[in-house]
């Protein structure tokens, strides 16, 4: 295992970015001046590189970063090494949303719905991302969906579970990219947390639900989603999780 940390939230660099886990390489880039996706295609074309090469000798890259658009960046890393990863994703939030369905304009709402093919033009065409099916991705817990996110799960393949229900019959097949947005995990235990959910799963549960997925010897690449504050001491509360990996 090699941790690649990208200490940034969407194209803004966060120079008191607090990892859960020790880093093995830190990428950081002069961004050009230029649109938000733009500015981070640039940054995730290095970051996929790196994850490529990783992933090409039989490693399994963690990449750790101030939000899930980073996922982007990985899975476009797998697939440069020739691997078509498969996706289980835990998260409070659906992380669905495209640019025409966002409440909110926000970037990082939108990444696991990029993943599957929606508006290729905004970076994945950029990246050389292909997309993943949806039958091929599980969506773990998200209690905290806007209605147009709804909308689409109601009808997309994408497999949803709670976290107590992870376990092999609803995890897709092939390799797995496991991503892990930590507000997935109830707020009430993470302090400084930027979209905080309440009524979620305990650390404890969260943690053994990771461990069924990476028992199943498949988890070729993880994304550790980093979204606190710094100071509040989070990423001392989630280290656990990260070095049991």
């Amino acid at each position: 295992m090699s941790v690649i940390c990208v200490p940034y939230h969407l194209d803004e660099r966060l120079p008191d970015f607090e990892a859960p886990i020790e880093a093995d390489e830190t990428i950081t880039l002069l961004l050009p001046e230029a649109g938000h996706w733009r500015r981070m295609a640039v940054l995730y074309d290095t970051v996929a590189d790196s994850v490529a090469k990783l992933a090409g000798e039989g490693d399994r890259p963690v990449v750790v970063s101030g939000d899930c658009t980073t996922s982007l960046a990985v899975v476009a890393g797998l697939q440069r090494a020739g691997i078509s990863p498969s996706i289980v994703w835990f998260d409070a939030h659906g992380d669905v949303h495209t640019p025409q369905s966002t409440l909110s304009g926000y970037l990082g709402g939108m990444p696991l719905r990029l993943l599957v093919g929606a508006n290729p033009e905004v970076i994945a065409d950029l990246l050389g991302l292909e997309p993943v099916p949806e039958r091929r991705v599980t969506l773990v817990d998200a209690r905290d969906l806007d209605p147009p996110e709804a909308e689409y799960l109601a009808g997309a393949e994408i497999v949803r579970c709670q976290v107590a229900d992870v376990d092999e019959p609803v995890l897709p097949d092939g390799p797995i990219y496991l991503h892990l947005d930590f507000d997935v995990i109830d707020g009430e235990e993470l302090p400084g947390l930027l979209y905080p959910a309440s009524g979620g799963p305990s650390r404890k549960k969260v943690l053994k639900a990771i461990r069924r997925v990476l028992d199943t010897g498949r988890v070729v690449a993880v994304g550790g989603a980093c979204t606190w504050v710094p100071g509040r001491g989070t990423a001392a509360l989630v280290e656990p999780i990260m070095t049991g990996l």
